[in-house]
């Protein structure tokens, strides 16, 4: 907010009431200066969404139609020159000026159990410690306790809660609130018989029980219960975070689940949470891929598209990195139940926002689509790149357990150079 000596609330500025004016209209030219400068002065920000399971490559972001491989849909123009994506993809295919595509991602599981972990904790090497999903790290790296916001929240389907396990060795502070179908945790409305008075009391109490609970015991589960209170207190403080679409929000990015819970996960950034993960679930085709996918991309693609045409009208691409992605992709070879299996070796991601250069795409696989073509990037050199463009530095930066020093990322890897800006 901008200083006035009236002090009067009518010109206060939030991130929130600038990014809603000007949503949809061309920030180059009617954003001042002045709001400019403010939006480029908040701190960066990510927004991860993971679609769990594994969407595949050769539907979205690197097809091979009329190979073998290649499946029914066809390769459509982008507004890169000579690249192409699926045709699943039509409204993503007219924001590819602001994205950055790597085809060349080999990460070498194939197992969903160990998949998913590894990959949201960048695959370091085995230390005989838990590292922290990117999420509880860069909450730990960047964040700030004093934040009136959690600096790590996951909007996922189902159900909710603290997920302090994200927070590995770092602790249960720094875990995931978890907002099961995007809705704040349960009894967030204190009952009205409970004034303030009373509630700070009750809360003294539960913090004196706690303290005595822990003495003599492990305290990873007392402080992650604690720290769930205190995440919860401060949602409690901003109930508006949880109201209602506009309906032409919601044909914009779609009222299905991972349409409302990207505008959920938009809203949250926009008002200054640190790290946003953002879960689908459900693109694990092992039978009729070609028809799943034909209904799961559209899902993606239309609010995908609309959250970066619209941060890049605001100016918002220049805080906030997004990255798109799940734990592998799809194998080439199609199964018998028309089907595509798990196939880490050679799939696709997407990124976009700041530090990274806009308009590329970089790697390629061999003309059917099995193997990487070239240089092979792991999900080390993703965590290298994501630190750079937040500023932090895994040359010079340790996480410290015990006083035993650990890399922030893989330590064979490094910052993909030609992503960075």
């Amino acid at each position: 907010m901008y200083p006035f000596q009236c002090n009067s609330p009518q010109h206060e500025l939030s991130r929130r009431q600038v990014l809603g004016a000007f949503a949809g209209l061309g920030a180059g030219s009617l954003l001042s200066p002045l709001i400019a400068d403010e939006i480029k002065s908040k701190q960066k920000q990510v927004l991860l969404i993971w679609l769990d399971g594994g969407m595949s490559q050769l539907e979205s972001w690197d097809p091979k139609p009329g190979t073998e491989f290649g499946g029914p849909f066809r390769s459509i123009p982008t507004t890169l020159p000579g690249i192409h994506i699926s045709e699943l993809m039509p409204h993503t295919s007219q924001q590819m000026q602001h994205l950055a595509v790597v085809r060349s991602m080999s990460t070498k599981d194939e197992n969903h159990s160990t998949g998913v972990p590894r990959i949201l904790r960048g695959d370091p090497k085995n230390r005989g410690v838990t590292y922290p999903y990117m999420g509880a790290a860069m909450a730990h790296l960047k964040g700030k306790s004093d934040n009136e916001l959690p600096n790590y929240i996951w909007v996922k389907p189902g159900s909710g809660g603290f997920i302090w396990q994200h927070g590995g060795f770092l602790g249960a502070k720094y875990g995931a609130l978890a907002l099961g179908d995007g809705k704040p945790p349960v009894h967030i409305n204190r009952p009205p018989e409970i004034n303030d008075q009373r509630d700070q009391v009750r809360n003294d109490i539960r913090k004196r029980l706690n303290a005595s609970f822990q003495k003599g015991r492990r305290s990873a589960k007392v402080e992650a219960y604690d720290y769930s209170f205190q995440m919860a207190e401060k949602l409690i403080r901003r109930k508006e975070l949880f109201a209602d679409f506009a309906p032409k929000e919601l044909e914009r990015y779609g009222s299905h689940p991972l349409g409302r819970h990207i505008l959920q996960s938009k809203r949250l950034i926009e008002e200054g949470v640190l790290f946003v993960q953002c879960h689908s679930y459900h693109w694990d085709t092992h039978g009729d891929n070609f028809n799943m996918h034909l209904d799961l991309v559209p899902q993606i693609d239309k609010p995908f598209a609309a959250l970066i045409e619209d941060w890049h009208q605001s100016g918002l691409l220049d805080n906030v990195l997004v990255l798109l992605m799940s734990e592998f992709g799809r194998t080439p070879k199609i199964n018998q139940r028309l089907g595509r299996d798990h196939w880490p070796e050679a799939w696709s991601l997407a990124m976009a926002g700041c530090g990274l250069n806009r308009g590329m795409v970089l790697g390629k696989t061999t003309p059917n689509g099995a193997w990487v073509d070239g240089q092979e990037h792991d999900i080390g050199h993703i965590f290298h790149t994501v630190f750079k463009a937040m500023d932090i530095d895994p040359s010079t930066t340790e996480y410290h357990n015990n006083g035993q020093p650990l890399p922030i990322a893989h330590d064979d890897c490094g910052p993909i150079k030609e992503l960075l800006s």
